[in-house]
C-alpha cells in the first residue's frame, strides 16, 4: 500500500510541464540503469531490493539480539559516524517520546550516541555519566579502524569490562562489521561478542534497513518488521515497471534536476515536526555524499520549521534565489493537545481556544509554502500520514531509490565517496600515524 503522497504543483512556475517532459527519458533511463546494475557503483546496489530480501530468519536473530541487551542494561552506546549511526538515529528519534530520557520508569533503554565526532568534552562526559550505570554498546564499522568510532569504542569497550567485568561485558557489546575481515571483526571472534553483518554491497549512507539500522532500532524497541514493510512497499511502488507519471521516486528525481538545471542549486528539506531532524541528517549525508562530485551536485540543507523559521526564514524568503525546499509533512500527529480558553486573554489566543496545536502548525506550514513560493522558492511537498515504522520505511526508501535515479541522472556515480578521504589522509599525516611518514614530512613543510 503507498501511503506516501507527493506534490510537485508549487514547482509549476519555476519548472514548466514541458521541462519535466524534456528530463522524463533521461529519469527513465537513469532507473533502467539503475535496475539493470550495470551503471558506475554498480558493485553496491544491495540496497536496490533489500526490502523485499529480508527474510523472517534475519528478523528473528535481530530481535533475539536486541531482547537479550535490553534485559541486562539500562542506556545503549550506539557507536559509528555517517551511515553508520544516521539511520539508525533518524528512526529512533523520530518514533521515541521526546522526553523518555528523562522518565524514571522506561520499558526499554536510553539510547546514546558516540563515534560520530572527537570532542574530548563529550567524550568524557559520556563516560562519566555510563561510568555507575548499567549500559551497552552496538559498535558500527565495517573497518572497525574509522578513527572517530574506534577512538569512542577503545574507551566505552574499556569501561563496561571495569564496571561489568569481562564475562559480562561480553553480552552488553554487539558489533556490526565486515562478514570476514577487519580489526573489529577479528576483535569479535576473539572476544565472542554477537556480530552482524554489514553486507558488501550496500554503502553506509544506504544500510539503514541492514543491520546497521535494523539492531539498534530493534534495542530501542521499535518494530523492525514495518519499518522494512514500509519499505518493501515502496521498493513495488518506484520499480523501474512503474510508469513515470505514477513512480514518485523517478518523479522527485526529475523535479530536482529540472530546477538544477534553472539555477537552483540548494535543496532545503523542511520539516514541521521536531522528531524529524535527525531524518533531515540523515538525508543530507545521502544526498550530499551521493551527489557532491565531479564538480557537480546540488548542495542539501535543512530546517527546523517553524523553529527556523525565527532565523533561516529571512534568508529563505528575501536571500539569493538559487534554492527550493522539499517539505516532509506528517498528516496526523500521534498525540492530541488542545489549546485553552483564559479568562484573561492577554496573549490575544482565545481565537485558537478548542483548536488542536497541530492546526496551528499546519496553517503555518500552508502559510509558508505560500510566501515562499510568492517569493521564489519552489516547494515540492512529501506527505505521510503517521510517524510510525511502516511511514517511515516508506520515506526511507522512497528518498533512496530517488537518490540513485537522480545521481545517475546528474551523470555522476551516486554510490561512491571519493573526497571522504582527503581529510583523513592530512590527519593521519598530521598524527604521524604509521605508514605515513612521507606524508608528515610533506605536510609540515608546507605548514612551516
Amino acid at each position: 500500500m503507498l501511503n506516501l503522497k507527493l506534490d510537485t504543483s508549487r514547482v509549476a512556475s519555476f519548472v514548466s510541464e514541458a521541462d519535466i517532459k524534456a528530463i522524463q527519458p533521461e529519469v527513465e533511463a537513469a532507473t533502467k540503469l539503475l535496475h539493470a546494475g550495470t551503471g558506475a557503483g554498480n558493485d553496491f546496489l544491495g540496497w536496490l531490493h533489500l526490502p523485499s530480501s529480508i527474510t523472517d530468519a534475519d528478523f528473528k536473530e535481530i530481535e533475539a539480539a536486541a531482547a537479550d541487551m535490553r534485559s541486562r542494561v539500562d542506556y545503549v552506546v550506539v557507536a559509528g559516524i555517517g551511515g553508520s549511526y544516521l539511520g539508525a538515529r533518524a528512526v529512533i528519534d523520530g518514533l521515541s517520546n521526546s522526553f523518555d530520557y528523562l522518565l524514571k520508569e522506561r520499558k526499554n533503554p536510553v539510547m546514546l550516541y558516540a563515534g560520530h565526532n572527537i570532542g574530548e568534552d563529550y567524550l568524557a562526559e559520556l563516560l562519566d555519566f555510563l561510568k555507575d550505570k548499567k549500559f551497552g554498546v552496538v559498535v558500527i564499522s565495517k573497518s572497525g579502524t574509522t578513527t572517530e568510532t574506534a577512538i569512542a569504542f577503545r574507551l566505552l569497550k574499556e569501561l563496561v569490562e571495569r564496571t561489568a567485568g569481562k564475562e559480562e561485558a561480553k553480552h552488553r557489546i554487539i558489533a556490526v562489521t565486515d562478514k570476514a575481515k577487519g580489526a573489529l571483526k577479528t576483535l569479535s571472534n576473539n572476544e565472542g561478542y554477537k556480530t552482524f553483518v554489514i553486507p558488501d554491497n550496500v554503502g553506509g549512507r544506504f544500510s539503514v534497513l541492514t543491520p546497521v539500522g535494523l539492531v539498534p532500532i530493534a534495542i530501542a524497541g521499535f518494530d523492525i518488521r514495518a519499518l522494512v514493510k514500509g519499505a518493501a512497499d515502496m521498493e513495488a511502488a518506484t520499480d523501474e515497471k512503474v510508469p513515470f507519471a505514477q513512480n514518485p521516486s523517478m518523479i522527485y528525481a526529475a523535479t530536482r534536476n529540472a530546477l538544477y538545471r534553472k539555477q537552483k542549486g540548494i535543496e532545503i528539506l523542511v520539516n514541521y515536526q521536531p522528531k524529524l531532524h535527525y531524518f533531515t541528517e540523515w538525508w543530507k549525508q545521502l544526498y550530499g555524499e551521493s551527489e557532491g562530485k565531479d564538480l557537480k551536485g546540488i548542495f542539501p540543507a535543512g530546517v527546523d520549521f517553524s523553529t527556523d523559521l525565527h532565523s533561516m526564514g529571512q534568508w529563505i524568503q528575501e536571500g539569493e534565489r538559487t534554492i527550493f525546499e522539499t517539505v516532509v509533512c506528517i498528516t496526523k500527529p500521534n498525540k492530541t493537545q488542545l489549546i485553552p480558553e483564559d479568562k484573561d486573554n492577554l496573549d490575544a489566543l482565545n481565537f485558537l481556544a478548542g483548536k488542536n496545536v497541530d492546526h496551528v502548525n499546519k496553517m503555518a506550514e500552508l502559510g509558508t509554502a505560500l510566501a515562499h513560493t510568492d517569493g521564489g522558492v519552489p516547494n515540492i511537498h512529501v506527505e505521510v500520514p503517521t510517524l510510525d515504522e511502516y511511514n517511515l520505511g516508506q520515506l526511507i526508501y522512497f528518498f533512496e531509490k530517488a537518490c540513485g535515479i537522480s545521481g545517475y541522472t546528474l551523470g555522476v556515480n551516486p554510490f561512491n565517496q571519493p573526497g571522504v578521504e582527503a581529510y583523513k589522509k592530512n590527519m593521519f599525516a598530521l598524527l604521524e600515524k604509521p605508514g605515513y611518514e612521507e606524508a608528515t614530512k610533506a605536510i609540515k613543510a608546507r605548514l612551516k
